[in-house]
């Protein structure tokens, strides 16, 4: 595939960049300090809060900028401070609280907050209800009444009910919500991600682009799932993982080998060998 040399090279980072043991490959890494070097730059773009960024810097022995949150906080990994963050507001939280738990019965609910930095010990930064079920390991958790889950601005809502699809849980809450949230998922073990209304991956980075003076056209990105979608449509080449989603699949320019084969390494390789 005959494509123009990026300017700018943006991935996802679970199910994505690193592999099934969580880790940076030799090869990944290789590409990155090359293009790293070469002076294009490079971004995380995931679901991860700021919090979560430090392994990755340290598999990509490189600090770059971050889209955290799904797109609701701009991170500087290398000066540890968050540049940007856009949250529901409490009036918000408390009305998609009540419509979700009308909606979807027995789920549990859970916040997501930022501070200046990544662990900002000013407040806790994940909150959950007596009821919500981690779909992955969190032990930075903090379990509080349900209505200090909702009391304070967040930067994602998040609902989980075991036992369902996060597919399912969307077309059940996407139509009541409308356009007061934008509506999203990482994992499909019954979990969305709820944000302030335009927030998406896609609305971060091109925030990001924008400091730093690239176009959409120019930049590449690499998603496996539906909260990488809006990334890969926006921008001048998307590339699926192998393993994605069917939807980020559909949304993609390129499909590219599958996360746990280099498939983000295979296509920088076109360039920075």
């Amino acid at each position: 595939m005959d494509l123009p040399k990026p300017k700018m090279v943006a991935t996802d980072v679970d199910g994505t960049l690193i592999d099934h043991d969580e880790r940076v490959t030799a090869r990944t890494k290789a590409a990155i300090d090359a293009l790293v070097a070469d002076g294009v730059p490079f971004v995380l773009a995931t679901g991860r809060p700021p919090r979560w960024i430090d392994p990755v810097v340290d598999g990509l022995g490189y600090a770059p900028l971050c889209v955290c949150g799904n797109g609701a906080v701009i991170y500087d990994s290398a000066t540890d401070r968050v540049l940007a963050s856009k949250t529901l507001d409490v009036e918000t939280l408390v009305w998609i609280a009540d419509l979700a738990e009308r909606a979807l019965p027995g789920c549990g609910l859970a916040a997501e907050r930022v501070g200046a930095r990544a662990h900002d010990a000013v407040t806790p930064q994940f909150v959950s209800s007596p009821e919500y079920e981690h779909a992955w390991l969190n032990p930075d958790d903090t379990a509080v009444a349900r209505s200090e889950v909702i009391d304070a601005p967040a930067i994602k809502m998040l609902v989980r009910l075991r036992g369902t699809s996060s597919a399912d849980m969307r077309a059940v809450l996407a139509p009541l919500i409308g356009d007061r949230a934008d509506i999203t998922y990482s994992t499909d073990h019954g979990l969305i991600e709820v944000s302030a209304p335009g927030v998406t991956k896609a609305s971060g980075l091109a925030s990001v682009a924008q400091r730093l003076g690239v176009e959409h056209s120019t930049i590449i990105a690499f998603g496996d799932m539906p909260n990488d979608v809006p990334m890969l449509t926006m921008v001048g080449h998307g590339v699926a993982m192998a393993n994605a989603h069917p939807e980020a699949l559909a949304a993609a320019n390129e499909v590219t080998a599958a996360n746990s084969e280099d498939g983000v390494a295979r296509v920088l390789e076109r360039w920075w060998l």
